[in-house]
């Protein structure tokens, strides 16, 4: 699996540099990505046309989730629901996998 420079997330520019992304899985319910962002790499606020759920491997996260603040921590998971504002900013260098359901209408993230 091949990791591809990620500038992007719904069209918009991510803020502060660039992530990384690869395809894990694909499935007809879904599909799964593994992500880095280096410390200081943020997405702006977004949102989407489908569930995401993420689970942080390493590093730690904070943002947005519907206008509050949140935070994860290597380990922890969260859930950005289909249609509600949220952003995130990496504290640390972190690396997380990301599960979309149903798969997203268009690539949601990109180079």
């Amino acid at each position: 699996m091949t990791w591809t420079p990620m500038s992007t997330v719904e069209g918009l520019p991510l803020i502060g540099g660039q992530g990384r992304f690869r395809t894990l899985a694909r499935a007809e319910g879904g599909l799964a990505y593994e992500i880095r962002y280096p410390a200081g790499v943020a997405s702006p606020v977004h949102s989407h046309d489908h569930d995401s759920i993420v689970y942080l491997l390493s590093g730690s996260l904070r943002g947005t989730l519907d206008g509050r603040e949140v935070a994860l921590e290597a380990g922890g998971t969260i859930v950005h629901p289909r249609g509600v504002p949220h952003s995130v900013e990496a504290v640390a260098d972190s690396q997380w996998v990301e599960f979309k359901t149903p798969p997203p209408s268009r690539p949601p993230i990109g180079g």
